[in-house]
């Protein structure tokens, strides 16, 4: 099992970071804001303008950690991508799978499946919990009209038809997406999902946790073998992580969803940690990203036990385990991929 070390968020977007001998060192023109060794590191996300330098970045490709670049304001720019590790078989087996529709909706599905499995439950723990506060008879319906679903998504033959289902059942689960917001409503109302630019605080914080998710899963992709651009649910696109997109999906409700409506539910995030730009966007500030991304390497250091394997693990390690029964799936140890099905 792969132990689960630190994330390093570089926030300030004026530092520049280098290498000092096995040292990470972060610079903000002449003052040196941090530094911390390159073995207590699995991934550093620099949200900056200067960016690093090639001497770090060649140290972190050497040693498996995974570097990668955003704007100040969340957009993916670039990863640094050193020598491939891994069986060789197993890519070209990847390659071969996501070639062949027939092959490929196999594994699409059962992603899709963990998708809506996860949404539902998302559903069903509100009315667990808070069904007095909720429209209760709203949410069943979708709930309900979701679990019919599932049935239909495992005997998909096709990826156009498997798309259409998973869009439908995003549709309605996103229809009640507001009633799960429990508190702060007044500043945290959402109606529809608006992607490029989002529109309100809610789609900011969405696509925000699913750039940070989808660096995750395709650091995880890439440490067992496989390439993180060739999916079986995207397709080819340049530049586009479509196996890293197409594995968290089944993630999203579970990893960052309820990180969201728990951080707006409990007051941690606030309105003050948004800004509106010209053209209508609304973003996260550089308060909120870091108030974000603190609950967020919290949040992975929580212990669950794997649905699947049965065995206590940190939510961090998820996605890794998850890209790990993708490979031994695609290289015939496991007879079909698990998808991640949180209850």
């Amino acid at each position: 099992m792969r132990k689960l070390l630190n994330t390093l968020y570089i926030m300030t977007e004026t530092c520049y970071v280098t290498l000092d001998g096995e040292n990470i060192v972060i610079q903000d023109g002449e003052k040196t804001l941090g530094r911390f060794p390159l073995h207590t590191l699995e991934n550093i996300i620099c949200f900056t303008y200067k960016g690093a330098s090639p001497a770090l970045m060649g140290a972190c490709a050497e040693r498996k950690i995974g570097m990668s670049f955003f704007s100040p304001r969340g957009a993916f720019l670039a990863r640094v991508v050193g020598k491939e590790y891994g069986n060789v078989l197993l890519r070209k087996e990847q390659y071969r799978i996501s070639d062949d529709g027939d092959r490929g909706i196999l594994y699409a599905r059962n992603m899709i499946f963990g998708k809506v499995f996860n949404c539902r439950w998302s559903i069903e723990r509100t009315l667990r919990d808070h069904a007095y506060r909720v429209d209760a008879e709203k949410l069943k319906q979708v709930s309900d009209a979701l679990y019919e679903t599932l049935p239909k998504i495992d005997s998909a033959l096709k990826a156009d038809e498997l798309r259409g289902m998973e869009g439908k059942a995003a549709e309605q689960y996103f229809s009640i997406f507001n009633e799960l917001i429990l508190n702060q409503k007044e500043d945290f109302e959402f109606t529809t999902r608006s992607r490029r630019p989002p529109l309100d605080k809610i789609n900011a914080l969405l696509s925000f946790a699913y750039t940070v998710l989808a660096g995750d899963c395709a650091n995880a992709l890439s440490s067992v073998g496989l390439d993180p651009y060739v999916g079986f649910m995207h397709g080819d696109r340049p530049g586009r992580k479509s196996l890293a997109l197409d594995l968290m999906e089944e993630l999203r409700p579970v990893l960052a969803d309820r990180l969201i409506l728990t951080l707006i539910n409990t007051k941690v995030l606030q309105a003050a940690h948004f800004e509106a730009q010209k053209d209508g966007a609304v973003l996260l500030n550089e308060d909120g990203r870091k108030v974000f991304l603190s609950a967020w390497q919290n949040h992975k250091k929580e212990t669950i036990t794997h649905p699947y394997l049965k065995e206590k693990m940190e939510w961090g390690l998820v996605p890794y385990v998850q890209a790990l029964l993708l490979a031994r799936t695609i290289r015939g140890d496991v007879e079909e991929y698990p998808p991640f099905l949180w209850k």
